[in-house]
């Protein structure tokens, strides 16, 4: 039999999915060795990113998680995590094959829906007293900071009760490194949360990570002159910044920021039933307005098709649907399995961040768990890869 060398077995490997290589974890030892191996958790992470391959799209609604690849609408799965408690745990966010997950300030977690592996925070008290805050005024952020190499969730707690200060609101950031697993205060807001800008933009409580920073809309108070900005936290300084507004947009009172290829994007949503969709090509450059969506009050674009004809695009926070630049029409992605249900979406990669987690219901394959050496077959690397993609 033809020997298959581990070099090979790599770059075959560099190829799946991550839900497939969990499983494929236990064909032998060095299998084993090489798929929890750091290097490869991040040679398996860039090339996913590089061509754009096994993007998932996560689903959830008051009670589920699911999972479905972009590519495979017709095959999805449930996903289970130990957060979930009353049908109250919310997604913050996506990176890297990690979403961000909380039942409430002080309980959250990091999950990843390819290898169920979760890391929960350790609780991190707040510093106001319970009467003065509420789920409106707390706000996460999940990133990662790629000049340290670490995962970051960012919590902003803004009192409801007016300080000291006649103008302003007590506020807080706290800052959770996984790789130091613990919290750290950012005692230095350079922001001044005057009464023009008394809370953010909510439901849009959550940051969108663009240019190794977070960011959150600071909205005008209606009625008053001040303009709207842009907070920007900066994961690698843990600074407080501003950043460009579009002029055009300084005293709208209804949109959503999102991101788009990497790209910070604005949503405004109009009175007149269409939404303008503003975008930031360059970082701290200049906006302008990309598309007119008409006939809808809330669309949210995801992710560009591969050809960069089309753009998936959430509509009204109740269905998918493809939308052509080109002829500026609508197709609907159908899900098998969740017509007619009811829930928003996050893109999510598949990636082996946060390590693996074998499934010890899957006897046969623990069956063949193997000493192993160095080298392959052909024919048995072949027969295991085959029985593995068959199984649902």
């Amino acid at each position: 039999m033809a020997n298959l060398p581990m070099d090979i077995v790599n770059d075959v490997f560099l190829r799946l999915p991550a839900t497939t290589l969990v499983r494929c974890r236990v064909l032998s030892k060095p299998c084993f060795s090489l798929i929890d191996s750091p290097d490869f958790v991040a040679s398996h992470l860039k090339r996913t990113l590089e061509t754009e391959e096994h993007l998932m799209i996560l689903l959830r609604s008051p009670r589920l998680l699911r999972t479905v690849y972009l590519d495979a609408p017709d095959k999805i799965s449930d996903v289970e995590h130990p957060l979930q408690t009353d049908g109250s745990t919310e997604v913050f966010g996506s990176v890297n094959g990690l979403v961000g997950l909380t039942n409430s300030p002080v309980d959250l977690a990091l999950f990843n829906p390819s290898t169920r592996k979760i890391h929960r925070l350790p609780i991190e008290p707040i510093d106001f007293t319970e009467h003065s805050i509420s789920r409106e005024n707390v706000f996460y952020g999940l990133g990662y900071d790629s000049v340290s190499d670490d995962y970051k969730v960012v919590r902003m707690v803004q009192s409801k009760d007016r300080g000291i200060e006649r103008f302003g609101y007590p506020f807080e950031v706290k800052v959770f490194s996984l790789k130091r697993n613990r919290w750290k205060r950012i005692r230095e807001v350079q922001i001044l949360f005057i009464h023009f800008y008394y809370r953010f933009l909510y439901p849009s409580g959550n940051g969108v990570l663009a240019g190794n920073s977070l960011h959150w809309i600071l909205p005008r108070r209606q009625g008053l002159i001040a303009g709207n900005r842009i907070i920007r936290f900066d994961l690698a300084s843990d600074d407080l910044g501003v950043l460009s507004f579009p002029q055009e947009l300084y005293f709208e009172d209804n949109m959503e920021m999102g991101v788009l290829d990497g790209c910070l994007c604005f949503m405004c949503y109009s009175m007149f039933s269409h939404v303008e969709v503003w975008i930031l090509r360059e970082y701290q450059g200049k906006w302008s307005k990309f598309i007119t969506v008409e006939s809808y009050n809330f669309i949210r674009p995801l992710i560009y098709s591969k050809d960069r004809s089309k753009i998936l695009m959430e509509i009204n926070g109740e269905k998918l649907v493809w939308y052509d630049l080109a002829s500026k029409s609508f197709e609907t992605f159908v899900i098998k399995g969740c017509e007619g249900l009811q829930c928003s979406a996050e893109i999510v990669v598949s990636s082996l961040v946060l390590g693996c987690k074998g499934d010890p219901h899957r006897a046969r394959e623990k069956k063949m768990l193997q000493k192993g050496s160095k080298r392959w077959g052909y024919a048995h690397l072949y027969n295991v890869l085959s029985y593995l993609f068959l199984i649902p």
